[in-house]
């Protein structure tokens, strides 16, 4: 006879139950110890075991007396005294990680356990045990009904708690409840089918040894619940399945075989798959913490950048109602100034005249400040208008150059207007934002220049016209020419020299080129080797006719 022969699916399928269940409560134990879903799960788990283990000395006692076996069976429901009441606490405190069950519940929960157990390995439950037609049949006693109060009756009220919950709650723990509820049904009904009314009811034990399968059942559907809706990672639990049960095969082909030296063999090469499988679940379980990481990290992200965009719409209509409301005002002060010094209040002495024209220059540089605080809420907010005709760039460039020559001038500075013979610099463009852009960079030369001359150059480039403005002036390094762009930035070497600057032109200046398909630059060899301000935009055909 082969060494250790199996010769029916009995003990397979206890191996098989036996190893599945102690898989799945060692693996949720593990991975959250603090949770107690987890060891009520665990404890279960180790009573399924001994059940699973129990049961099958049941059906073949070591020694095969009547009393041994009645011995086997005895401990077999006293094992499941323990199973009703595990249940009911699991039902109660799942999918949660504290302990809820109040003391005046827990107590007559112990009471009923203690009696049932008691019951189970006495007479008061099986008191003696039959053989009819060859098959072993327990004969009940009269405590039956409190083992029955303690496994049936705690399964059913387990059952009503989970509907009860399943009612109350909703989303994710609502589908882990229904896979609970789902579990208690089959479990329940193939167990009491398979353990109990078999043996009670219809007096055989033929079914006894497919009791195992139940607790494969509820083990599952708990399990399943727990891992799909993330109280931990599927894709880690999947592989560490798959490793365990790749081991239990091996180990079965070893038995199967009923050889010891290929059973050696197999055992010698199941622990090298562990080995090989242990590696490979860490490297899975760091995969996914890296996974979740990057997960909490990118969410944490995304929140704070809608509360960035919250903040800077909120900023953009601040701006907008401030600077129309700071505006009005402003233009009220410009007029009455420029009444004053026409003499329409009478003469005024050169020393008022003086601070007069001072409190108009500081009038003009806070209107524009404003109007920039405008143009800046009317393109965030979308309102920006652009009104697109036919412009002759190089008449328009050259009106900009006239109206800032005297200033340049009296820097000491000279402007050079070069402009490349061209077919046509006509363009289609908005005449009031070309011109603000070229305004912006010609004055930003002669502010920022000390000496040297300030060379405008207008040349066709790729199907459109670039103008550049070069100067002499205090140059930039990398990390000012990658950012000058930018809303609010201002050079570290300009901000001792114009502190009334807001870091706003530049930033104004390149939504308008933006939106006419253009393209705008700021070059500088660095620090005290002047700089090179330019946009291009594109030629539109425009019909020369009209």
């Amino acid at each position: 006879m082969p060494y250790l022969e199996i010769q029916n699916a009995e003990i397979l399928l206890g191996i098989f139950t036996f190893f599945i269940t102690s898989y799945l409560g060692v693996s949720i134990f593990i991975h959250n110890r603090a949770s107690w879903t987890s060891r009520i799960f665990f404890i279960l788990s180790l009573l399924i075991d001994a059940y699973i283990v129990i049961n099958y000395l049941s059906l073949h006692p070591p020694v095969e007396t009547p009393e041994n076996q009645l011995f086997w069976i005895r401990l077999v429901m006293f094992i499941c005294s323990f199973i009703g009441p595990t249940v009911l606490l699991l039902a109660h405190t799942f999918p949660h990680d504290n302990f809820k069950l109040k003391k005046k519940f827990l107590i007559p929960l112990i009471f009923l356990l203690v009696a049932s157990a008691y019951a189970s390995i006495t007479d008061l439950v099986f008191r003696s045990i039959e053989y009819p037609a060859g098959v072993p049949m327990p004969i009940a006693g009269k405590g039956v009904l409190i083992f029955f109060l303690d496994f049936v009756g705690l399964f059913i009220l387990s059952f009503i708690i989970l509907l009860f919950k399943y009612r109350r709650s909703n989303g994710q723990e609502k589908k882990q409840n229904q896979y609970f509820i789902l579990g208690v049904i089959a479990t329940f009904s193939f167990m009491a089918i398979s353990t109990v009314i078999s043996v009670v009811i219809f007096k055989t034990s033929a079914t006894v040894f497919l009791g195992p399968l139940s607790s494969v059942m509820l083990m599952t559907f708990v399990a399943y619940a727990i891992f799909k809706h993330k109280l931990f990672k599927i894709q880690m639990i999947a592989t560490e399945v798959l490793v365990f049960l790749l081991i239990i095969v091996i180990i079965l082909e070893g038995f199967v075989a009923g050889s010891i030296g290929i059973l050696i063999y197999k055992i010698i090469f199941a622990i090298l798959v562990g080995f090989v499988g242990f590696l490979l679940v860490k490297s899975v379980r760091e995969e996914i913490e890296r996974r979740d990481e990057v997960a909490r990290l990118a969410h944490s992200l995304k929140k704070a950048n809608l509360r960035l965009k919250e903040l800077d719409q909120q900023k953009t209509e601040f701006l907008s109602i401030a600077s129309h409301q700071l505006r009005t005002p402003l233009s009220v002060i410009k007029s009455y100034v420029a009444m004053i010094l026409d003499g329409d209040y009478g003469r005024i002495n050169k020393n008022v005249k003086q601070v007069l024209q001072d409190m108009e220059k500081s009038n003009e540089r806070l209107v524009k400040l404003i109007d920039n605080f405008l143009d800046i809420s009317r393109i965030e907010q979308g309102r920006t208008k652009f009104i697109f005709i036919e412009l002759d760039l190089c008449s328009m460039v050259q009106s900009v150059i006239e109206e800032l020559k005297q200033r340049a001038a009296d820097k000491g500075l000279k402007i050079d207007w070069q402009a490349k013979a061209c077919p046509t610099t006509k363009i289609m463009g908005d005449e009031e934002k070309i011109r603000h852009v070229i305004y912006n960079f010609i004055d930003n030369a002669i502010k920022y220049s000390e000496h040297g001359d300030i060379r405008v150059i207008m040349s066709p480039e790729s199907n459109g016209f670039a103008v550049k403005i070069k100067d002499h002036g205090l140059g930039f390094g990398q990390i000012d020419q990658a950012n000058f762009f930018q809303k609010f930035y201002r050079g570290e070497n300009v901000k001792g020299i114009n502190v009334n600057g807001t870091g706003l032109g530049l930033y104004v200046c390149r939504k308008f080129i933006e939106a006419h398909h253009g393209r705008i630059w700021g070059h500088s060899q660095g620090k005290d080797k002047g700089s090179e301000f330019g946009f291009w935009v594109p030629v539109k055909q425009v019909n020369r006719d009209k």
